[in-house]
């Protein structure tokens, strides 16, 4: 089966029984007695709790438990804490609030649990939550990000009066301020990065079950990284060692960086189902998930660009303003600094500096969300290269050529963090500019004015860093088993939750050890079967839990040859291994690994000095991360009487390294594409400036892009492999969404240009489209 080896399109084989309806979710999980539970949540987005009245609601039918913030109290349960640290401007550590299970005195935004509800059924929990009487004392809240550091704007916590939660600096200021003293071209200019919801298709789901005979908690959720999560429960929240809980992560709808964070939630059904000795589950419903989930995003950037006389760029300046929110997700405070080094771009930029000051406000806290500030980091530099064209008067392609780094140049230190190991920048544009007939554009351009349309196109060149933080990357464990029968199994430290994982992996195994697909079962986000695991995230699957893979085989392969040469009668010096089968050198003499496997269950045909059984697992840390890079060409079209803007033509170039499945490639640069369009065109989460509340809390206000939305994506590829890691794999899972945020955009800005529009901000809706073309023309705003 040639057909199923690495660099083929194999269509994924977990496809069937998602689309027949057999996959088995958080929700379709079925336990004997369990109750429901609802979360009472606030409906203001900054109160005092004066008083908590639960009588009523325990009179209700069907009512098993109520559970408040006081009675977390007195089981003295723990507060969520985040993974990642960071230090306030004095250099003290950031403000760590307690992001309790539920809500104690103060609530600091709207969906803050205040209350668990378990009952029989989940209408029956829902109707008695009406009936708990919360007495709040309102008070004032801020939710925009710029407005936290306002001198007179409200404190989101009463120990941190400026809401600043930490400052940090990154890159060489004095460098940079000599360069602009020196430049000949200095362009500035504010970007805005709304802010978003992951919203997965399968909301977020939990059930918990106690075993009092074993003593030991199981949670079943939709999950990212089940062993974290695991640590994150029995460590901050129930104080208990970890082996006190199981955690299993079924089939999974999405995850999108969302998944990866631990949510009051998961802690609530596990302590709820303790109390009243039954299983425990809650769902998200959608309307729940917006006030519920974390967001994204959200940051307010300052940026300059110092050029020569020439067009090379001298030195950039960032300050950003992040919203972290009014907690602090597991990941909060890596997204706004973890993947800044994505500003240096694939550019020689030999001096940059970022200020990023994190802020505190009365919103949901903000997480990883596919990216986790790559796209943010590509859409500042991009954008501000198109100002730069602009004002300028350079061709918008020439000046990111004059920049980009040569192949001759790597590896190559840039002025921000990174240090690229390989990659060809410019041939990488070239593809893309063909493929997406650059040179037509202007013909097109013509075209669609005589239709009355506004017509932009945009480019963007982007790199970003994927298989964990650059210089220190995580781990990942993978371990392979085979039984007495022969059959393998092979157990994945990280997570299938869309990616297509239950296809590469098996890819990997056909490579690695010539095994069919069928002849593999694969387990994952289950901690009591899967020794370790750092899980999915970060684009590093393939490139992390791959090289572990293959340490794996060749542990097998290594031990396989004693039992061949065994068995074979002929030293394991003499015995090789290609294509699933062991062979003594020189002769016709062989035994498949199936073969093998099965012999290592029968004494008789082991070496004495062996143990029974054929198995090895492995952990593999790479020595840096990788560094996926592209180039996307956007074309949009703008009806000036609607704002109503269509993305008409659209060509991205890839470099994700060693590729192991094109068909799966695509779809992930595919539904990258659209979450970074989705971003620039129509989604936004949009609080009430003066009280707070969720202007856009379903799909009926926050709009969500649709198929229609998209026209055919043209995928090209020019990948060279990685130095970091053995497969040379580079990653893919964000790709898509970090070129199509800035290139989406500059196509926007490209067509208002002629209306003398210096630069639009996400999202481009129509509604402010329309006001923006409107307002142009001398009609106001």
């Amino acid at each position: 089966m040639r057909e199923f080896d690495l660099g083929r399109a194999v269509p994924r084989t977990e496809d069937l029984l998602l689309l027949r309806g057999r996959g088995r979710y958080t929700d379709d999980i079925a336990l004997p007695r369990t109750a429901h539970l609802h979360v009472l949540r606030s409906p203001h987005a900054a109160a005092r709790i004066r008083r908590i009245d639960v009588a009523a609601a325990q009179e209700a039918p069907g009512v098993v438990e109520i559970l408040t913030g006081q009675d977390a109290e007195a089981d003295k349960l723990g507060t969520l804490r985040a993974r990642v640290t960071r230090r306030r401007p004095d250099g003290s550590p950031n403000f760590q609030p307690p992001y309790r299970v539920l809500a104690l005195d103060r609530v600091h935004h709207v969906g803050d649990p205040v209350a668990a509800v378990v009952a029989e059924t989940l209408a029956q929990a829902k109707d008695a939550a009406e009936l708990v009487a919360v007495d709040y004392e309102i008070l004032p809240a801020v939710t925009g990000t710029a407005g936290t550091l306002a001198t007179d704007a409200p404190k989101v916590w009463d120990e941190i009066p400026d809401n600043i939660c930490f400052i940090e600096h990154i890159g060489n200021e004095a460098k940079v301020k000599e360069a602009f003293a020196r430049a000949r071209h200095v362009v500035k200019d504010r970007f805005v990065i709304n802010r978003v919801t992951a919203s997965p298709m399968e909301g977020r789901a939990a059930l918990g079950f106690y075993d009092t005979r074993e003593e030991r908690y199981t949670l079943y959720a939709a999950l990212q990284s089940p062993h974290l999560m695991r640590n994150d429960l029995a460590g901050q929240v129930f104080k208990l060692p970890a082996n006190r809980f199981r955690l299993i992560s079924p089939d999974v709808g999405g995850g999108f960086g969302m998944k990866g964070s631990a949510f009051p939630e998961y802690a609530l059904v596990l302590w709820a189902a303790k109390k009243i000795g039954r299983p425990v589950k809650w769902f998200a419903e959608r309307s729940e998930s917006f006030v519920a989930d974390h967001h994204a995003r959200d940051n307010v950037s300052e940026v300059a660009l110092a050029l020569d006389e020439s067009g090379r760029f001298l030195a950039l300046d960032v300050e950003t303003i992040a919203n972290i929110g009014a907690y602090i997700a597991s990941n909060g405070l890596h997204v706004p600094v973890g993947n800044l080094g994505g500003l240096a771009g694939p550019y020689t930029t030999p001096a940059i500096h970022v200020k990023v000051t994190g802020v505190f406000s009365n919103t949901n806290a903000t997480c990883p969300y596919r990216g986790a500030g790559r796209p943010e980091a590509s859409y500042c530099i991009e954008r501000i290269i198109d100002i730069a064209a602009h004002q300028l008067g350079i061709d918008r392609v020439e000046l990111r050529r004059r920049n980009l780094i040569p192949p001759a140049s790597m590896p190559f230190k840039t002025g921000l963090v990174f240090t690229y190991d390989s990659g060809e920048f410019g041939t990488v544009m070239d593809k893309t500019l063909e493929l997406g007939d650059w040179k037509g554009a202007a013909g097109r351009k013509a075209e669609a004015k005589r239709r009355g349309k506004l017509y932009g196109v945009g480019v963007a060149s982007v790199i970003e860093v994927a298989g964990g933080p650059a210089a220190a990357p995580f781990e990942e464990a993978m371990e392979i088993r085979f039984d007495a029968t022969g059959g393998a199994t092979v157990l994945l430290g990280t997570h299938n939750h869309g990616q297509g994982h239950e296809t590469a992996f098996r890819q990997l195994a056909y490579h690695f050890l010539g095994l069919e697909p069928d002849q593999v079962t694969l387990i994952y986000g289950d901690t009591d079967k899967v020794f370790h695991g750092r899980g999915t995230f970060g684009s590093r699957s393939l490139s992390v839990g791959g090289a572990a893979l293959q340490v794996a085989a060749q542990r097998v392969i290594d031990k396989g040859k004693k039992v061949a040469g065994h068995v074979l009668e002929a030293a394991t010096a003499d015995i090789e291994f290609a294509d699933g089968r062991f062979t003594v050198t020189g002769t016709d003499k062989s035994i498949d690994l199936i073969s093998v496997a099965k012999a290592s269950f029968n004494l008789a045909k082991m070496p004495p000095d062996m143990e029974i059984g054929l198995d090895a697992n492995a952990v593999f840390r790479p020595p840096a991360g990788t560094f996926p890079n592209g180039c996307h060409l956007c074309e949009v079209e703008i009806d000036p009487e609607t704002g109503v803007a269509a993305i008409v033509r659209y060509a991205v170039v890839d470099d994700v390294g060693r590729v192991v499945n094109p068909l799966l490639l695509k779809g992930q640069i595919h539904g990258g594409i659209a979450q970074g369009a989705g971003q620039a065109l129509c989604e936004t989460m949009v609080y009430d400036r003066d009280s707070g509340q969720l202007l856009s809390g379903s799909f009926m206000d926050y709009c969500m892009p649709r198929a229609t939305d998209f026209c055919p994506i043209e995928v090209g590829e020019h990948n060279v492999p990685s130095k970091s890691n053995p497969l040379g794999i580079k990653g893919a899972g964000e790709a898509g969404c970090v070129g199509a945020l800035p290139a989406v955009m500059n196509a926007i800005n490209d067509a208002l240009a002629p209306l003398g529009i210096r630069h639009f901000e996400m999202p481009a809706t129509p509604e402010r489209l329309w006001r923006a073309i409107h307002a142009a023309n001398g009609g106001g705003g």
